[in-house]
């Protein structure tokens, strides 16, 4: 016969080696002779002592085992994906922190180094690195002259074939022109009507001089137009104002030579 140390529950069942109620295992006890065995009550009906039972002695090297059945917790390796999951996001988050205000420096010191080459490129150039900062007016005045006779070929281009992104460009947003018949007209009338002109063949410019008053100049002369039909004349006075880093003209009166 087997009993359970644990529960005390007596199994005869020999091939039962641990307890169905606790997984304890199971220790044999010898069971006393039939003459030696006093049952609770006596059959001729006088009182009976009950028998003492063996004394458990535990096995003194057995390492009890999980019992059957049992299922495995889950929560350890929940624990433990929830640690490894936040060592990888710290590490990649203390990585950024390094390493993105190094690539800032990097980036800073490339755009300074690019833009130091750029200025010295463009040392001997008409056009400054800086672009855009307003600069002083030109002083030499045979340089202002040629710079306007200039433009006035271009002003005169741009009207005979209507190119009204030029003609923006050349003149002032404040711009007041009259015409050799009397009509004014400011910048935004002027590039709505401006419409290319197909009769003009030549034009030559004549008796050019400029006033230069600080960032302001004034450039007076004569304009000969060839027509397919025949030749006119007009004096002009043609204003003009230092902006932007060039002249712009803000007055224009044309008058026809008679």
């Amino acid at each position: 016969m087997k009993r359970c140390p644990t529960c005390n529950r007596t199994f005869s069942d020999r091939n039962l080696t641990f307890c169905i109620e606790d997984g304890t295992p199971l220790i044999t006890v010898d069971v006393p002779d039939e003459e030696t065995v006093v049952s609770p009550h006596g059959s001729s009906g006088g009182p009976s002592s009950p028998a003492s039972p063996p004394v458990y002695q535990p096995p003194g090297t057995y390492a009890a085992g999980p019992a059957p059945g049992r299922k495995r917790k889950v929560w350890p390796w929940i624990v433990g994906f929830l640690v490894l999951f936040l060592l990888v996001v710290g590490g990649l988050i203390i990585a950024a922190i390094v390493l993105i205000p190094r690539m800032a420096q990097r980036s800073v010191a490339n755009t300074n180094r690019n833009a130091n080459v750029y200025t010295n490129e463009n040392t001997n150039r008409s056009t400054p690195a800086n672009e855009g900062v307003e600069s002083g007016a030109p002083t030499d005045k045979a340089a202002v002259l040629s710079s306007l006779t200039e433009l006035e070929h271009e002003w005169t281009v741009a009207n005979i074939n209507a190119d009204k992104s030029k003609l923006n460009r050349i003149l002032a947003d404040d711009y007041v022109g009259t015409t050799f018949d009397g009509h004014t007209q400011g910048k935004g009338d002027y590039l709505r009507t401006i419409e290319r002109d197909t009769t003009t063949k030549n034009w030559e410019f004549e008796d050019l001089e400029v006033d230069l008053l600080g960032d302001r100049a004034t450039l007076t002369g004569v304009v000969r137009f060839e027509f397919q039909d025949g030749e006119r004349e007009f004096r002009f006075v043609d204003k003009f104002v230092w902006r932007d880093n060039r002249w712009q003209a803000t007055s224009s009166v044309v008058t026809p030579v008679q």
